[in-house]
Order: C-alpha cells, then structure tokens, then sequence
C-alpha cells in the first residue's frame, strides 16, 4: 500500500527489502533469489539476471496495469522489511530499489506549544541523513496557514550547520493536499529541487506537532484520509493519550495505578465545585487542562481560591479541566520506541528547578536536572519499564511515546504507592537535550538512528493497518 498501484490483489510473491522472498505469506522465507539465479532453478519464478525483473506469474485480474507495467518495489536503505504483494499476472515487477525516502517534515502549529515544535524540527533536520531523506520542511503558522519553508529548505541544502536553532514559519502558501498525497512530492517541491528523480519516492509524514490540532489526532486522521504514511500513533492513539481525561479513565479500568483526580467539562462547572474537589482530593492539588501539554496552562493549587482562579485559566486552554491530588515524589519517565511489540528504554528522573515542572523549566530557564539512568534499584527500573509498556499498549499507542511518572515512596511510616502514571506524551519534547531521545542514547540508539527506525516503523504501520474498506 502507497507503493503498489491500485488493482493488486493479496497473492502469490512477496519480495522483502532485506533480500529474502516469500511465494506466499503462509510459506514464510523460502529462499534467497540470489541462489536461485545463480543456479537456474525454478525458472519463471525468480528474477532474471539480465532483465531484474520478475516474469509474468498467474492469470490476469481485472482492473490492474496492463501487462509489462514496472513499478518500483521499496527502498532497501532502510532495516524494516517492508513488502509488496499481488498477483503480477501477466506484469513484470522491477528488482531495483526506490530512490530516497521523501520525508516531509511538519512543525510549528496552532497549539500554545508552537514554539517548542519549531525547536524540535530544527534539530531534526539537521539530523536527517541527506543520502536516506529528501526533506521538505512545512511550516503551520499559529492562524493555520501551511507554508513550505524554503529558507529552511536552503539552509538544509548548505549543510546541517547552516540550520538555525529554531524554524521560522514562513515562506509560500501551499496546498494540504498536496503535501499529503501520496506521490505528490513535486507539487510542494522548491524551485530546485525540479530536475531530481522523485518518481520512485515513498514519502512519510514525520508531524512534530505538540498540543492541540497537531499531536491530539487532528493532523492523524488527515493524514489517515490521505493515506498518507505517517510517524507516530493514529488517530485513536493520539487523541486518547492527548485528553487527559479520557486517558485516565481508560488506565484505570486497566488496573494501571495513578493519582486520585477529577475530571470535568466548563458546562459541569458549579459555584460549589472547587470546594468540593478540594474535600475530595485535598490541598495542594493540581489543575491541567485537558488538553495540552508541556506544562501549558498547569497550576498548583494551595487553598480553595487559588483552585478556583486555577480552573478558570486551565479553561482558557481547554474545555475540561483534570485537577489531580498532589504527590509527593520523585518524577520518573521511560521512553517507549515500537509498534505491536515495543520496546522501553531505561529510566529517567527529573529534578524541577521549581515548585514543580513548569513550562518555564522546560523550556526557558533550563532549571531541572535530568538523571539518567534514574537512581532506582533494578527491580525498579525493571517495574517502571514493564508499566511504560503497559500504558503504551493500553492508550493504543504506536512509534514512540514518553510515559511519564512519579514515584511514592513511604514516608512517616506510612508505605507510599510505588509508581503512579501521571500522563502518555505521543509525541514528545525531541532535541537532543530532551529526555526521549537522551533515554535512547543513553540505550545506544543515535538521534539520527532514532529518526531512522521512526521512518521504518511508520512504513510497517502503514503497512499492517491497511484493510479493504470496500463492500
């Protein structure tokens, strides 16, 4: 799917990227087609050597190309194996690989967290491996305009250390559409880039969107109606890990553990409710919108007023608020990195330099202190790093994600609850110096190697998710 054109049917010969071949997926790695052209064996079922091309195989089916239509299969730059299949009846398949993976990068966006998303995608495109990627950067203003980035663009062309720290979001107007069809790389393509092969390009959305119309399955499910591939969880994933308080709800039912909270909408809002939710939870608590992240619009809370004032800010980002008991701990996260069988890093603390981890922590002061790995037992890391997965799993999430956590310990002879999940973030803080990609690192993993294995595992999403939607 997005490689091979409409028309194929599921069939008989699957051709992985890594070499291998499969006659049919129930008859799995049957051989390497190497040895059978060196030998001349089964002719009429492996490529020739001459014409790297797979003869005729099967009878005709209606609606596909016509006989001796050549299509790329896949590019073989990258680990994943990808694959093709269809009846080729009467067609004959091309052995040669794609050229470069197109990767268009989205930033910026309509959220509080603009910013930040410039930041992120600035360090990422001067990772990229120009001999894996051609990138087109699209910026989304904060009114929702979508604008190629060509000043970008141009300093991406001039070498990594001629992009600046932060991407601007400016540049020509151009069409969604056309960004996220499939093969419709040229039309959103600079000036320059005109006269390069683009034919046999995958393209692969990689959305560095925080927040709102961006990491809340928004831009997910344009990208699904496109079909589009794309890095990062779907729709269901991303909209259910970003509303904080429907992802509460879903953890626990699951039995995953977390701070006592309550969750409410702007029309359930009562002269009488702060008062309330302060007897029910407790003073200091914290009020969040439900959905945002990086510590936008959070409050701690230290008496009835200052809840009251805390809700109505939390309501000036969002339309439900979640206030939550507040917890004395340490903060743990776990970087999560896969699809239907992910993989957890080590853990991570941080030590806010503040009250709390505020956006201004984060972002502007450079106050907290990241440990890692975190200073916890091995049981510890390896109860934290079993949850993370366990969260991934439950919030349907897919690619990468930071769970986030804080750690109760006993304290005046009373025991403390162990790790408490505080909140899935799906598409994290990612500079070098951010505590998702630094998890990798620190697990061997390389920013460029990360980014890597994101394309890959986007690719096999794509791949496995694509049903028959047709009566």
């Amino acid at each position: 799917e997005g490689i091979i054109p409409s028309g194929y049917g599921q069939g008989d010969v699957i051709v992985w990227d890594d070499g291998w071949w499969d006659l049919d997926p129930e008859y799995p790695d049957q051989g390497d087609p190497a040895e059978a052209i060196a030998g001349g064996e089964r002719e009429g079922k492996y490529p020739t050597e001459a014409s790297g091309m797979y003869p005729p195989v099967g009878s005709g089916e209606p609606g596909g190309p016509p006989p001796g239509t050549a299509f790329p299969l896949t590019a073989q730059a990258h680990p994943v194996r990808r694959w093709c299949r269809g009846r080729r009846a009467g067609r004959q398949v091309p052995l040669a690989p794609m050229s470069r993976i197109h990767l268009v990068v989205l930033y910026g966006g309509q959220s509080a967290e603009h910013d930040v998303s410039c930041v992120t995608a600035a360090h990422v495109l001067a990772a990229v491996d120009p001999a894996k990627y051609r990138v087109t950067p699209i910026g989304i203003s904060t009114s929702g305009e979508w604008m190629l980035s060509e000043g970008a663009q141009a300093a991406l062309d001039a070498g990594p250390g001629a992009l600046p720290s932060r991407l601007e979001v400016a540049g020509p107007a151009v069409s969604v559409g056309d960004i996220v069809a499939a093969g419709g790389a040229g039309a959103v393509t600079a000036e320059h880039d005109a006269d390069r092969d683009i034919d046999h390009e995958l393209t692969v959305v990689l959305p560095l969107l925080h927040g709102p119309l961006g990491e809340d399955g928004t831009v997910q499910g344009l990208l699904e109606l496109a079909n589009a591939v794309y890095v990062g969880s779907g729709v269901l994933g991303s909209a259910l890990s970003m509303d904080k308080a429907m992802a509460k709800q879903v953890l626990a039912v699951n039995g995953i553990p977390q701070a006592r909270f309550r969750a409410f909408g702007e029309h359930e809002l009562t002269p009488g409710l702060p008062a309330e939710i302060a007897a029910d939870l407790g003073l200091p608590c914290f009020v969040k919108p439900s959905n945002m992240g990086s510590s936008v619009g959070v409050t701690k809370a230290h008496d009835v007023e200052e809840l009251r004032d805390a809700i109505d800010y939390a309501l000036g980002y969002d339309e439900w608020v979640v206030v939550e008991e507040a917890i004395t701990g340490r903060e743990i996260e776990v970087a999560v990195l896969g699809g239907t069988s992910p993989e957890a890093s080590g853990a991570g603390e941080i030590v806010p330099g503040e009250e709390f981890y505020t956006y201004e922590d984060k972002y502007v002061t450079d106050g907290a202190q990241l440990l890692i790995p975190a200073p916890l037992t091995p049981e510890q890391t390896t109860e934290v790093r079993d949850l993370a997965v366990r969260v991934f799993k439950t919030l349907r999430c897919d690619g990468l994600a930071r769970i986030d956590f804080f750690l109760e310990e006993g304290a005046e002879g009373r025991p403390g609850r162990g790790f408490l999940c505080n909140e899935a973030n799906t598409m994290p803080g990612f500079t070098p110096i951010s505590m998702y990609p630094k998890l990798w690192q620190a697990a061997g993993v390389s920013y460029p190697e990360l980014i890597d294995r994101l394309v890959d595992l986007a690719v096999a999403r794509s791949q496995r998710r694509r049903r028959n939607t047709k009566h």
